[in-house]
């Protein structure tokens, strides 16, 4: 039995080696080296270089000098890094939610066999494709104290509000342009994931007198589970990273109330280019990211089970 068991097992190398090397595979190889390389070049290889520039003292002009951890002890006695990460951990609570609960039930919308359905998914998904800089300019003018959402709010007798002018508003309003500009992409992926769902289960459903929301809760989101998961991911980092809204619409204000630690990352690099101190900011970041899609996972994982 031993040796059957040896024999088969060197047979099935023998066949994956065979068609890792074959033709077919090195064309492929072939077509993919060049991605593969960009890839490199843009994202790995930036990637080590921040690394490396944290454990540095990097200067443009003049001599550089390793410091080791001195970068991250000196970011974590940071008063301003900890406020950024503050602002940032309440975006992200703010934004993520809403985008996930807006994106989920959009999909649900645009799945109804309606007509000029295909219109109405375009529609929707054609904010996600704007640029995000127009977007934030468009949406800072709507929210003058003259503009669409106070028009809005006049038109029920409450009194104009300045949105990006008030600590306790300016977060809720980025927030709130961010979830129109990319709940397009996260509907499209639940879409796909509601369509993938076969029709046999809520046919069976609709037989045993399921009701919507029955069916919605045991069929609908159990199955849509890794599409949720792969959303949740996805926004949290666009979340986490936030920085093209804050720099158009508020710059940091008011009083650094949407000051974000990637804002901070800018200031340390390009304005008083403390190289190393910003791949120390940008290190920790990715690290909490990280953290942040590892428990996601585990969560889901755990519902799953």
């Amino acid at each position: 039995m031993k040796v059957q068991k040896s024999q088969t097992l060197t047979a099935v190398r023998r066949d994956w080696r065979k068609a890792f090397w074959s033709a077919e595979a090195r064309v492929g190889y072939a077509f993919l080296l060049p991605m593969l390389v960009l890839f490199i070049v843009f994202r790995i290889g930036p990637a080590l270089a921040g690394v490396v520039l944290s454990l540095m003292d990097y200067r443009v002009a003049g001599a550089s000098r390793f410091v080791g951890f001195e970068n991250f002890a000196r970011l974590m006695q940071d008063a301003l890094f900890w406020e950024s990460l503050r602002v940032t951990f309440t975006y992200v609570l703010i934004s993520v939610p809403l985008v996930t609960v807006v994106a989920l039930a959009m999909a649900l919308l645009v799945n109804q066999p309606v007509r000029w359905q295909g219109f109405f998914r375009a529609s929707l998904f054609l904010p996600y494709v704007t640029s995000l800089v127009m977007a934030g300019i468009v949406w800072s003018w709507m929210y003058e104290p003259g503009g669409f959402v106070n028009g809005v709010l006049g038109l029920f007798g409450l009194r104009p509000i300045s949105w990006l002018e008030q600590e306790a508003t300016v977060l809720p309003a980025i927030a709130a342009m961010a979830v129109w500009k990319s709940f397009g992409y996260s509907m499209m992926v639940l879409l796909s994931g509601l369509l993938a769902i076969p029709r046999d289960y809520y046919e069976a459903a609709d037989i045993d007198g399921a009701r919507p929301w029955s069916k919605f809760r045991f069929i609908t989101l159990p199955l849509l589970k890794p599409a949720l998961f792969f959303v949740l991911v996805i926004e949290t980092i666009g979340a986490f990273q936030v920085f093209d809204a804050v720099y158009v619409m508020t710059s940091g204000g008011p009083v650094r109330a949407s000051y974000s630690i990637v804002y901070m990352l800018y200031d340390q690099g390009f304005k008083f280019f403390n190289f190393g101190y910003a791949s120390a900011i940008g290190v920790v970041l990715f690290l909490i990211i990280l953290v942040f899609s590892l428990i996601q996972r585990k969560l889901v994982g755990r519902t799953d089970a």
